[in-house]
């Protein structure tokens, strides 16, 4: 067991040695206030970076608990990297405050029989690492983005640390659609980390922006700039991202074609594509989506074997998207079923409806559905897909009353 410890003056050590001589592996002893004012800025200074990477690594925190020094920011790391915070109490304003997080008060000399008796009990499980759910459809205007947005937030709306990764090498619009600002390094800078291996949930929390509860790394501000997304850097990247967040959602272009070589005189040159088969190449989970009008599905009918040829034994889930009787005529789900069915093959199929005022009302505020209309027919079949098509996710150990914790200590703060 890891433990760090932040107490002012000679009670840290003592309560270090005593741990230790319990066999609980003590990674450092800190000033209270540290552990805070490292979360808050992590590039404030080298030993505020490595106290957040022994955090990361350790399994419990044992700090002083007043409202300045167990902070929002670091209640919220510390929720993301599964480590229990054990709050050291002296009074009982300090008590109180601790009990208003959903944490239970202890005094420092019970310290080490609270870690001997319930610590490994209570502490979660080994977190799994993450799974990767790209978001492909063929040429025009499927509704990629907007399904990749409204998925993540139905995954972190369940409970799950969800994040938006835009890796669009063509029309990157995750930043456009959502309101955010792109001028920020976002999934370029992610990738270039990862080339040097320096790209930690550290870094990820840093340049990553958030749209409620789901975090974003935003695209390309300018398409041009897409050789920085090469084949080896989006999965070094993507690879990292899985021990940052439960579920990464990952909105890409849609062409699928591997022979630019043809046009270039570099063997080993940029490839536009290579993000998107990368992506494909590196994800546990693909959504094929479809527009629900005979052009769309023509279009992807026409693409479908080469997604397959693509993807390998990769599950992929068909959505259908914008269905409504307006572009089809009487039953469209049938009919969409039947054609699906007899060209490609596809048996399994989910519905996105149309529904013009929710997208128009989330278009104009630059915000999700799910956060403008909640009971949207869009938002609400994004649930159901998350509930019917990707529950088969490893459980994590997260904590459910974590979100709760970190509201009430956002009002107390």
């Amino acid at each position: 067991m890891k433990a760090v410890i932040a107490l002012d003056g000679r009670a840290g050590e003592e309560l270090a040695a005593r741990l230790r001589d319990v066999d609980v592996d003590v990674r450092g002893v800190v000033p209270a206030g540290r552990p805070a004012e490292a979360a808050h800025d992590a590039l404030s200074s080298p030993e505020a970076a490595e106290l957040l990477a022994e955090l990361s690594r350790a399994d419990l925190l044992l700090v002083a608990c007043r409202a300045d020094i167990v902070t929002s920011e670091l209640v919220g790391a510390c929720d993301r990297w599964g480590v229990r915070i054990i709050p050291l109490c002296a009074s009982g304003s300090e008590r109180r405050f601790a009990s208003s997080l959903g944490l239970v008060p202890r005094a420092i000399d019970d310290a080490v029989e609270d870690v001997l008796a319930s610590g490994v009990a209570q502490l979660p499980a080994p977190r799994e690492r993450g799974r990767v759910l790209a978001v492909w459809g063929a040429h025009g205007a499927p509704g990629r983005t907007t399904l990749a947005i409204e998925v993540a937030c139905a995954l972190a709306a369940s409970g799950r640390r969800a994040a938006l990764v835009d890796a669009d090498t063509h029309a990157p619009s995750v930043a456009l659609a959502t309101g955010l600002a792109d001028e920020g390094p976002g999934f370029a800078a992610a990738c270039r980390q990862a080339e040097r291996g320096a790209l930690s949930v550290t870094e990820l929390n840093r340049i990553s922006v958030d749209l409620g509860d789901v975090d974003v790394l935003t695209g390309l501000n300018r398409p041009g700039r897409w050789p920085e997304l090469s084949a080896s850097r989006v999965i070094a990247a993507l690879d990292a991202c899985r021990e940052w967040a439960d579920d990464v959602v990952v909105d890409v272009a849609a062409p699928l074609e591997a022979d630019e070589e043809i046009v270039s005189d570099l063997v080993d040159g940029p490839r536009r594509n290579a993000a998107t088969r990368a992506t494909l190449e590196a994800a546990d989970h693909i959504l094929a989506v479809v527009a629900a009008d005979p052009v769309g599905v023509a279009r992807f009918v026409r693409t479908w074997p080469d997604l397959r040829a693509a993807v390998g034994a990769t599950p992929v889930r068909v959505v259908v998207n914008k269905t409504r009787a307006g572009a089809l005529g009487i039953d469209a789900r049938g009919q969409i079923r039947r054609t699906l069915e007899r060209y490609a093959g596809i048996r399994e199929v989910s519905f996105v409806p149309w529904d013009a005022k929710g997208t128009d009302a989330a278009m104009l505020a630059a915000r999700p559905v799910a956060h403008i209309a909640p009971r949207s027919a869009i938002a609400a079949a994004a649930r159901r897909l998350v509930d019917e098509a990707l529950t088969d996710a490893p459980a994590t150990g997260v904590d459910p009353g974590r979100a709760v914790r970190r509201r009430r200590l956002a009002r107390t703060a």
